[in-house]
């Protein structure tokens, strides 16, 4: 049955889907074949056309990921595959709960092995191909699997709190179930760097050297306390580098990847991580964790109107209104929303990155430092250097790396003049 809600939802996946493709595609027609003078040197010019070929073969991937899951998504629905598992689920007899755990849990997997080839395929061949992948096939396996019972249990709490919730707690069961799942995020991010990172990566403390000493010597000097510093076997996977600050409180903790320290000196990793502890002083971690959950409890306020509504579960062709199918159903055409909010998130955390990048510069007195660093960060990850600004403004959450250098100088010729 084709009505407004048809209408609407196909009109709002399309425009989601048009968005993205023409962004990816402008992007892609603004790659520049000459080395931008900010980056000569770090690269020749043959590393960053190894860079650009990079951006083009991951860019192509996506394409054809998003295209081929958008068609197969549209022949599911007016096939009636929505309606055909839920008759079939409920003919299983189970609680309400538990219906909808597996109604939700058979369309997971379905979509989890969906992406399994695109998956695959980034990783043997575009990312073997450009010389990033570390990866072994045990390994690969051992990391899906550990994704998937890791999102069955975990998941499967959330979701089934969530189900009873709605099924059970009346015109505010949103507010329940906004305030459950918020406190499960806020555990998970407690626990999961010591109990669920070290499921797939190895943390070994920093040996005894410079380097600790420079480390603590910074934290010490910016009243940072740390439980640990530790190394990551990231080169395991991948030839990609990364760091990041876990924990909160007394119990916060350095994680860097070894590929990481192979490519930086003593004083870059110093300003890079003094970029990582300004996202701290300056709060962005809570507001980022403050700005979740309020998109949590938007999108259960917004399911909440929509959820019991006849015409709308008539536009994806079921026969019966319940609300495991509802929450899929609103998922679904909740996508441009939750585009949106993803923009207006990026333009904040962006300002968030520039406030850390001049928070580095004050605490480390060396911009050269942090600009030198974040170059060897991008020519290692083979990061693309001067994106399409359409593309930045909808998918990146740091600016461009050339405005980001050239914000720095303007800070620290201010500050140091």
């Amino acid at each position: 049955m084709i009505n407004v809600f048809t209408i609407a939802i196909i009109l709002m996946l399309g425009v989601k889907f048009f968005a993205d493709f023409v962004a990816e595609m402008i992007n892609l027609a603004a790659l520049n074949r000459e080395v931008p003078n900010e980056f000569r040197d770090v690269f020749d010019g043959k590393e960053y056309q190894k860079s650009q070929e990079y951006t083009v073969a991951t860019t192509k991937l996506r394409l054809v990921e998003a295209t081929i899951s958008f068609a197969a998504l549209l022949i599911f629905w007016f096939a009636g595959g929505f309606n055909w598992l839920d008759s079939y689920v409920r003919e299983l007899n189970f609680i309400p709960v538990f219906t909808g755990l597996l109604y939700i849990g058979i369309l997971w997997a379905a979509t989890f092995l969906f992406s399994l080839p695109f998956r695959a395929y980034g990783t043997f061949a575009i990312e073997e191909r450009f010389g990033l992948n570390r990866t072994s096939l045990k390994t690969f396996a051992a990391d899906l699997a550990k994704n998937f019972l890791l999102s069955v249990l975990i998941g499967g709490v959330v979701l089934g709190a969530v189900l009873w919730f709605f099924e059970f707690g009346g015109s505010y069961a949103w507010f329940g179930a906004w305030v459950v799942t918020s406190i499960i995020m806020i555990f998970l991010l407690f626990i999961a760097p010591r109990f669920l990172m070290p499921i797939f990566y190895k943390f070994t403390p920093l040996e005894n050297g410079e380097l600790k000493i420079a480390i603590y010597a910074l934290a010490d000097k910016l009243k940072f306390p740390l439980s640990g510093i530790f190394v990551i076997d990231g080169s395991r996977r991948s030839a990609k580098s990364n760091a990041f600050f876990a924990g909160f409180g007394k119990h916060k903790r350095i994680a860097l990847f070894d590929t990481l320290i192979a490519g930086q000196t003593i004083p870059e990793l110093v300003a890079v991580l003094a970029h990582e502890i300004g996202h701290y002083k300056k709060k962005h971690s809570l507001l980022g964790l403050v700005e979740q959950i309020a998109r949590f409890g938007l999108m259960f306020w917004f399911f909440s109107l929509i959820a019991g509504n006849q015409e709308f579960f008539a536009a994806f062709r079921m026969e019966q209104i319940s609300v495991y199918a509802g929450l899929v159903l609103f998922l679904i055409s909740y996508g441009l929303v939750e585009e949106v909010l993803s923009v207006i998130g990026n333009v904040i955390s962006r300002h968030h990155e520039r406030e850390a990048d001049r928070y580095a510069v004050d605490a480390t007195k060396r911009p050269q430092d942090l600009i030198d660093g974040l170059k060897k960060l991008a020519k290692n990850n083979l990061s693309n250097l001067e994106p399409h600004p359409f593309y930045a403004f909808l998918n990146y959450s740091h600016p461009p790396l050339s405005e980001r250098f050239r914000k720095i100088r303007e800070y620290a010729g201010k500050k140091f003049s």
